[in-house]
């Protein structure tokens, strides 16, 4: 390799350099990347190269860019943008980000390369921040359990929908929805309800409920509106008709208003997006749901609880859902199975950095220029519609509304147009009083005289103020109950303490920061800092998903380009980058293929065929869209077994909708029969649906929406680089063939999107972050793309060569090869020493490392996947860690010590647990804490023992606990 060569993007990107790649293939026994491929992949998907010696589908990329070079083109991206004044609310607000929390968390490795906290012992920092969310929540609605952040607002929502159904039990299939709630929340609503059979009512009800059954009532708090509505007799007339009540509500409002749980609903939802995360053209932002004490077991995504650790002392871990979908599969809750845990810790840290009385005074500032602006209009004679409100005032011009809207946004400020005679105009942290002067100049209006406040209101026609009266609305100030009194949110006022709080957090996690993080089926990837970089600029941060498109050519060309690019890697036509998690990804897909055949006369098409093997979320996905799932037995070898597969094709050819087939698959092989497997489904008229899970062991190898797939969703925070943040977020776009492109998912405030299928709150969903998988393809280039392929699939070999005589590798492919992960089997080792995979993944903290997945998808196993970005002396220390583990489960087995007194069985070791005068067990201290002596690693100590899940479960509690707990 040149120089030159040396320093492009792609090579500081894969780990291993060209020597340490001729050190794996000898390991592994093939002389080239190119011959490792050939034996790895069927050869009937394999992509030969073109004349140019780039793999087909990426020769319509562009060459690979540098860093600088990169970040130049987007930075001419960002600057064709506008960042103009946003008055338009609608559930998205512009917000004051703290430098302190956007320096410390944002823009910080330890806390944006942290995975989902499955190994919660070395996860404490990231648990606690979302302990500290969920009590933020249940504080500020008033209910008793909140789980860790949702994917937006509107799937919130549709979580609530289904959490009622669930919960009432009756013969009701029927929601009632307020008309004033808003219409992208309607909208994702209406997508979920139809494949499952509920019938949406909408109706006005500050008229009061409809006729008839029904089993859940929704409104918001405050309405799209910005009208402020006592729900209390709502819900009270609700409960008396046997149904539940959710409410979505505002956060910051709700620290002036009696919130939900304190009217007596049952659910609250919404969105924390205004605590301190950027709009960002619609995501990622935390939402949320929370729910009374008795509906907390039905409460789907992830709940951060309380338990104790093996000294007896307090620790976190998630609670009773943990994975929930590949344990119950299609009878699940929800495909739902990741948060936006980034978003969610940014949030709980506004919270904290500004605490009860800095959020309420925040809230009375938005209010006061809301009320500054009504008072404003009034005085010059507009009439404004709804006398209480909290940051929205909707106006009445009648047939002026489209000519005020462009008259404001001349003046630099966009505003909402309701319809032909109404507009709104929102007021936010950002909101000054030279923007509500703006705003009162395209009325022809002025502020408002301040004497005479208090006053009362002049006559008013139905709802509205009466032009020409002075406005003064009645307080909308109800709450009295006290909230964020824990002290998580009172002790960080200053930025240094703020500071140093999140330096502790995060040095109580394992992040890519600090190890490998060797997750089968998670691809924990390098996130390069120029990836990072442009989601903070103002020019992609502080965009409304609703703005006019005038004001976001940038973004849209950034988002056609990465739509081009991805339906060339996949080799499907079309691609919709609206799903904001895989699990959403998998949806879109499913749904795009039941509306396929319903408009080909087939509804009755409801059988989605299943391998045993699969994602749980994916039979949670197929029963969310109304399909039946009929799983697929597995061969011995791992693959789908051919005959089982096509005796269930021909059983339920009539009514076969779909196969959803993970490839590479999920046992970490690439199935030789998948040509055969995809024809089979083909020729009774089925859809083939590829999880695209695992692409980034195909990207420059094969394309499946050119091998038999129909559909595909894409990780892109697997393949493409965008950080997993903890859990969250994730982006989840879904790739087609042409025939399927017009079901994908539409938007009804996107005018260059269709109204259908809905899948996600905002049209392009967490378009903030999609300049990371930009500027990723942008800066690697064909060729890097391709390399990055091999490097991840010559990793994972290499590890099974020298893991395998040590663990038995459970899978290989047809000529002894893994994919880009390798799955170690336990379960001999397990029945004849006591050794479990989980005390093998605790032990490894105490080498540094953090654990692969434990138990999945055979129980009993441990799956590793090493990706592209480990140097080989980093994949060789994780080797070495293994090794020695096997010789302490040898001790074990020979009796040298004890079954349930060993090294293993104690892990992980914390520092306060070796710090005894009295050290009462067969192996020494320095056993325990350093396995492999002190020059082995840097030396992470874990912060607590190994926790009793079970006791949390027990003794349930989900929010932070008191100080005394800690004594």
């Amino acid at each position: 390799m040149s120089d030159s060569e040396n320093f492009t993007f792609a090579a500081r990107h894969i780990g291993p350099d060209d020597d340490a790649i001729a050190t794996m293939l000898a390991t592994i026994g093939v002389g080239s990347l190119e011959e490792l491929a050939k034996k790895a992949l069927p050869a009937g998907i394999l992509d030969p190269l073109t004349e140019d010696q780039v793999a087909p589908g990426l020769d319509q990329l562009p060459p690979a860019a540098t860093e600088d070079e990169a970040l130049t083109e987007l930075r001419a991206l960002a600057d064709a943008n506008t960042v103009a004044v946003s008055m338009i609310g609608q559930g998205y607000f512009d917000t004051l980000t703290p430098p302190v929390l956007r320096r410390n968390i944002l823009e910080n490795p330890a806390w944006y390369t942290a995975y989902t906290p499955y190994q919660p012992e070395i996860s404490q920092g990231r648990l606690e921040a979302l302990l500290n969310f969920q009590t933020m929540v249940c504080d500020l609605t008033g209910l008793e359990v909140a789980n860790a952040s949702m994917l937006d607002e509107g799937t919130a929502a549709a979580e609530a929908m289904t959490l009622m159904h669930r919960a009432v039990r009756g013969s009701s299939n029927r929601l009632v929805v307020d008309v004033d709630v808003y219409r992208q929340t309607a909208a994702v609503l209406a997508t979920r309800a139809q494949p499952l059979g509920i019938e949406i009512v909408t109706a006005d009800l500050r008229q009061g409920l409809p006729e008839g059954e029904f089993f859940g009532v929704i409104a918001q708090s405050p309405g799209a509106s910005g009208v402020i509505t006592d729900w209390s007799e709502v819900v009270t007339q609700a409960h008396e008709r046997g149904a539940l009540v959710a409410i979505g509500a505002d956060l910051l409002a709700m620290t002036l208003i009696t919130p939900p749980g304190e009217t007596g609903a049952d659910v609250a939802f919404g969105s924390t997006q205004r605590f301190g995360v950027p709009m960002g053209f619609g995501g990622p932002h935390a939402g949320y749901l929370a729910v009374h004490a008795k509906h907390a077991r039905q409460l789907p995504g992830r709940l951060v609880g309380v338990s104790l650790d093996a000294d007896g002392a307090p620790a976190y871990r998630l609670a009773l859902q943990t994975r929930e979908q590949h344990i119950r599969r299609d009878k699940a809750t929800s495909n739902i199975c990741t948060a936006q845990v980034l978003l969610a810790v940014m949030a709980a840290m506004y919270a904290s950095y500004h605490g009860a009385d800095g959020l309420a005074a925040i809230a009375r500032r938005v209010h006061g220029h809301a009320r500054a602006l009504a008072a404003g209009l009034v005085d010059g004679g507009v009439e404004v519609v709804h006398r209480e409100f909290f940051d929205t005032v909707l106006v009445r011009v009648p047939g002026g509304a489209a000519q005020i809207r462009d008259a404001a946004k001349a003046n630099g400020v966009n505003i909402w147009q309701v319809d032909d005679d109404h507009v709104s105009v929102s007021c936010d942290e950002a909101t000054t009083a030279q923007h509500v002067e703006a705003v009162l100049s395209v009325f022809g209006a002025a502020p408002a005289a301040t004497s005479g406040r208090g006053a009362a209101p002049a006559a008013t026609s139905g709802r509205g103020v009466a032009a020409g009266s002075e406005f003064d609305g009645p307080a909308i100030a109800t709450r009295t109950s006290e909230f964020l009194t824990h002290p998580a949110f009172t002790r960080y006022r200053t930025e240094t303490e703020m500071m140093r709080y999140l330096r502790s957090l995060a040095d109580k996690d394992i992040a890519l920061d600090r190890s490998m993080i060797p997750l089968g089926s998670c691809t924990m990837k390098l996130n390069a800092a120029a990836e990072m970089e442009p989601i903070t600029w103002p020019e992609f941060a502080r965009q409304h998903p609703f703005a006019p498109a005038s004001d976001t050519p940038g973004l849209r060309k950034l988002i056609a380009d990465l739509e081009t690019w991805l339906t060339a890697i996949t080799g499907y036509d079309a691609v919709s980058l609206q799903p904001n998690a895989g699990s959403q990804g998998e949806y879109a897909g499913l749904l795009a293929i039941q509306a396929y055949h319903a408009e080909r006369g087939q509804p009755d098409r409801d059988v989605c065929l299943i391998p045993s093997s699969a994602h749980g979320t994916n039979a949670a996905s197929a029963a969310l869209v109304g399909m039946r799932v009929v799983v697929v037995a597995c061969r011995a070898n791992g693959d789908v077994d051919l005959d089982d597969l096509r005796a269930k094709v021909n059983e339920h050819a009539d009514r076969l909708s779909a196969l959803m087939i993970t490839y590479p698959s999920t046992h970490g092989v690439f199935e030789h029969d998948i040509a055969d497997i995809c024809a089979a489904v083909h020729d009774v008229g089925g859809q083939v649906y590829v999880d695209g899970a695992n692409l980034n062991a195909l990207v420059g190898l094969a394309r499946p929406g050119r091998f038999g797939g129909d559909v595909s969703h894409l990780n892109l925070h697997k393949t493409f680089c965008i950080p997993h943040g903890g859990g969250g977020p994730g982006v989840g776009p879904v790739a087609v063939r042409e025939h399927l492109a017009k079901f994908l998912p539409g938007h009804p405030l996107a005018d260059e999107l269709p109204d259908e299928y809905a899948v996600s709150a905002a049209p392009y969903g967490s378009a903030s972050i999609l300049p990371i998988s930009w500027a990723y393809i942008r800066m690697m280039g064909a060729d890097g793309l391709r390399a990055a392929s091999l490097t991840a699939i010559a990793s994972a070999n290499y590890i099974a060569r020298r893991l395998g005589e040590h663990y038995p590798v459970l899978y290989t492919g047809e000529n002894g090869m893994v994919a880009h992960e390798c799955i170690l089997d336990l379960r001999v080792i397990t029945k004849e020493t006591g050794v479990t995979v989980d005390d093998v993944a605790k032990r490894l903290a105490d080498y540094g490392f953090h654990a692969p997945t434990m138990s999945f998808p055979v129980a009993g196993t441990l799956m590793v996947e090493p990706t592209e970005s480990e140097s080989l002396a980093e994949v060789d220390a994780f080797c070495e860690a293994m090794i020695a583990i096997r010789g302490e489960i040898d001790a074990v087995a020979a009796g040298t010590w004890p079954t349930d007194d060993n090294p293993l069985r104690g892990a992980p070791h914390t520092a306060e647990c070796l710090l005894v005068s009295d050290w009462d067990h067969p192996y020494t201290r320095e056993q325990a804490a350093y396995p492999l002596g002190k020059a082995f690693r840097p030396k992470v100590w874990p912060p607590v023992r190994r926790i009793d899940g079970a006791y949390g479960d027990r003794n349930l509690m989900c929010s932070c606990p008191p100080v005394e707990a800690f004594a």
